[in-house]
């Protein structure tokens, strides 16, 4: 995993992380392709995507400056993820434990994308600063800034795509745009949304909400009466939403995996929340991150973010057989 710290304006950021790759001679022509589709919708959401967030815009212009590249099919390329390509894992969970607020999640992939995955530290003139975690560019899986707002996201098979902002570009946008979870819900409901998804936030007064989201409609989902914590793998969970499934709960066994984190968070007495949420990410309380060999499917990163002490721990590999180490970049 790689660890890059970028600070200042977006573009200049965005051509600093160009000129890297092409010096690395990452060739993007043997990485890209796009059906008609993908290209028509990605020309589509790059106008939105222009319209309400054009800062990160700037960056992936600074990006294609620097590679010297397209502009219109690294963009569209990326406006495809998380909606048009093959389906992704995932579990994500928050919850509060003696007035501090924790939040863990395993980032499921194919293996080979351990080689291209970052944790990038982002210190944007605009914005807020921010540790975001992807095995991609520019967009995010999950992040947490100084405000202590985390923010992640939950690929879940879609029945409609349309133009929009995919699930990983909320992720950056809400991580460096929003200081709250009540922002962060205000903000998702003014945003065009491009296909199925969670989005996962807590942020420090304890305050979490999983939103389920589609093109058509959102659904913003607390905490139950007598319990303190919420649980998102890749199916809507809420009896509101369930018309919108368009599997069987079974995109990697996520109902199980739903179902352990649930348990163990409802059930399982504990002291230590660091340590709780560890356990329940290497599978010590059930099925999580298991896969069978033959799936060619794994945990490549897991996290735990101490959200209240402004702490992240995190292995960078499959939970169970890598240890988790704290990320010391958190002095934002």
């Amino acid at each position: 995993m790689f660890h890059p710290r970028f600070k200042g304006d977006h573009y200049d950021i965005g051509l600093k992380f160009g000129k890297t790759l092409k010096k690395k001679k990452v060739d993007f022509d043997q990485i890209i392709e796009l059906d008609e589709f993908q290209r028509e919708h990605g020309r589509k959401s790059q106008v939105i995507l222009a319209s309400v967030y054009p800062q990160v815009c700037s960056e992936i212009h600074g990006i294609t400056d620097g590679l010297c590249y397209s502009y219109e099919k690294f963009a569209s390329w990326l406006l495809c993820m998380g909606c048009c390509y093959e389906p992704k894992g995932c579990t994500t969970f928050c919850f509060n434990h003696k007035d501090t607020v924790f939040y863990g999640r395993n980032n499921d992939l194919p293996p080979f994308l351990k080689k291209t995955s970052q944790s990038i530290l982002y210190e944007p003139k605009q914005g807020y600063s921010f540790i975001g975690n992807t095995c991609s560019i520019v967009n995010l899986e999950e992040g947490l800034n100084q405000k202590g707002l985390a923010v992640a996201m939950e690929f879940v098979v879609p029945k409609k795509i349309a133009p929009g902002i995919n699930s990983v570009f909320l992720v950056r946008y809400l991580v460096e745009k929003c200081s709250s979870t009540r922002e962060a819900i205000g903000a998702l409901r003014s945003l065009p949304i491009a296909s199925n998804c969670q989005i996962i936030l807590a942020d420090k007064t304890g305050d979490m909400a999983v939103a389920e989201c589609t093109p058509d409609k959102n659904f913003i989902r607390k905490p139950v009466t007598g319990e303190s914590f919420v649980v998102a793998a890749n199916h809507f969970s809420s009896d509101e939403m369930q018309e919108h499934n368009a599997s069987n709960w079974n995109i990697y066994s996520s109902d199980k995996r739903y179902q352990t984190a649930y348990n163990a968070l409802k059930h399982i007495n504990y002291v230590d929340g660091v340590e709780h949420a560890k356990n329940i990410l290497n599978g010590k309380h059930g099925f999580m991150c298991q896969y069978q060999k033959k799936l060619n499917f794994e945990t490549i990163w897991s996290s735990v973010f101490d959200i209240t002490n402004n702490k992240i721990y995190r292995a960078e590999g499959t939970p169970s057989k890598t240890k988790y180490f704290e990320d010391k970049r958190t002095t934002f």
